[in-house]
């Protein structure tokens, strides 16, 4: 009895012991790992935790626009200790980011969400915008011209709550902007403005799904997440709803959206849908990116064109319990009847993720439409296993070509956002402050982009 006693205790030591090795290790240091994926530049974006980077070209600069999650930090350039807010980094050389302005955040900090545009239809000539969230209450846009300071020229909304990822178009200065308006049964819906004058901003409408509307009686669905639109010439909105668990892509026809009638009521919710997908209830619908008119072959053979959309789920768990969120291709050529062409997933087990400390699975794509990667190629923040590049010229068999992750420097790496410019250049940020890595594609990879030839 009593050696059974001695070997139990032994074996619960070494269990002990085991674990707090493991523990151990998963903080310890790690160098960058890639492969067809180097690190051209960085920036360490003063230490601030980072959302979205916007790569927005201007009188013959690239600037990086940063949104930043709360909290503040020294900033050099003026030495004052800042609210986050929105960083401004001149890219034009990518290897010597060099870091121009901080826009602070209101009090605690905050300002997640950017969209620039250059170029608007009702603005004076020459000048650039930036559109951001303030907090979680409000929309505002800045005159961010350059070499002057960023000046505010308006408030768009505020009293708001949920404020989050909203779509601008450049070319008509439609701004499709996630808000939480008061009266609505949800946090996060949409409010759509012509913000083709930034400074005088109109409303147009608010929009969601049935059962968001004020005064509804039925169960309320999943709140929106973000919009893209493709504009005039593709006249359809994507919205994505939903995190990790109960995503929707919803399809609308945009000119109905911008012309048919406003009042939120049921039937005129409905009335611009074209489409409409419901994951399953383990996955949300982060980011939904159109692929369309995508070349495809046919089981006998054809070679046709068809219409996708790649929806990118969001992990909010560590560790490998549960669900693992994914990116998801849905074939939307028939809008009425909406399928899954394939799924993608990394495994984990390829790298020991589950034993990293951090969130484990995907969170975001880029969505810039860029020929270099359009229809070729997407990126995927994947948390802590950095930045992962997929082939999906074949949108029914998406294979991972490439990846980066970033040097830990003994802390956790959280990759947020990734997003590319029109260089190829790929960009991602950390959400607790591991900075702004610039790359590129090399090797194997960076053939199946479509780089113009010299």
């Amino acid at each position: 009895m009593r050696r059974r006693l001695m070997r139990a205790w032994l074996a619960a030591i070494a269990a002990l012991l085991f674990s707090v090795q493991g523990f151990a290790m998963a903080g310890q240091p790690r160098g960058a790992e890639s492969r067809d994926m180097a690190l051209t530049g960085f920036n360490d974006l003063q230490g601030r935790g980072a959302y979205q980077p916007v790569i927005h070209q201007q009188n013959g600069r690239w600037i990086a626009y940063i949104g930043h999650h709360h909290g503040s930090a020294i900033n050099p350039l003026t030495g004052a200790r800042e609210d986050n807010g929105t960083s401004l980094i001149d890219v034009t050389d990518p290897s010597d980011p060099k870091f121009l302005h901080h826009i602070p955040g209101g009090p605690g900090g905050e300002a997640q969400m950017v969209r620039v545009c250059s170029g608007l239809p009702r603005a004076a000539t020459g000048r650039s915008y930036l559109l951001r969230t303030l907090g979680h209450t409000a929309h505002e846009v800045w005159d961010v011209t350059l070499p002057g300071p960023p000046r505010r020229v308006s408030v768009v909304a505020d009293g708001l709550r949920g404020t989050h990822k909203n779509w601008w178009e450049c070319d008509t200065g439609i701004a499709y902007l996630v808000s939480g308006v008061p009266g609505w049964r949800t946090w996060r819906m949409t409010q759509i403005f012509d913000l083709s004058d930034p400074a005088k901003p109109q409303h147009i409408r608010d929009y969601g799904l049935p059962g968001q509307e004020p005064g509804a009686s039925s169960s309320v669905p999943t709140g929106l997440h973000g919009p893209i639109s493709t504009g005039p010439s593709g006249n359809r909105v994507y919205f994505g709803h939903g995190t990790s668990t109960s995503g929707i892509l919803q399809i609308v026809d945009r000119e109905r959206l911008l012309k048919g009638p406003k009042a939120p009521t049921r039937a005129n919710l409905l009335q611009p849908q074209t489409g409409r997908f419901d994951l399953d209830a383990d996955y949300g619908a982060h980011t939904t990116f159109p692929l369309t008119d995508m070349e495809v072959t046919a089981p006998d053979g054809r070679q046709m064109k068809k219409d996708f959309v790649a929806v990118t789920n969001e992990a909010l768990s560590d560790g490998c319990g549960g669900a693992q969120q994914k990116v998801w291709f849905i074939d939307v050529s028939d809008e009425a009847r909406l399928k899954v062409a394939s799924t993608w997933a990394l495994d984990p087990k390829n790298g020991d993720y589950c034993s990293r400390p951090g969130r484990i699975g995907a969170h975001s794509s880029h969505e810039n439409f860029t020929p270099i990667y359009y229809r070729r190629m997407l990126f995927i923040a994947h948390f802590n296993a950095g930045v992962r590049a997929l082939d999906i010229r074949d949108p029914y068999k998406p294979k991972e070509i490439a990846y980066f992750v970033p040097d830990s420097g003994g802390r956790t790496v959280t990759t947020n956002n990734v997003e590319v410019d029109d260089r190829g250049y790929i960009y991602i940020v950390d959400r607790h402050g591991l900075g702004l890595h610039i790359l590129q594609l090399t090797g194997a990879a960076r053939e199946a982009a479509n780089f113009p030839k010299n």
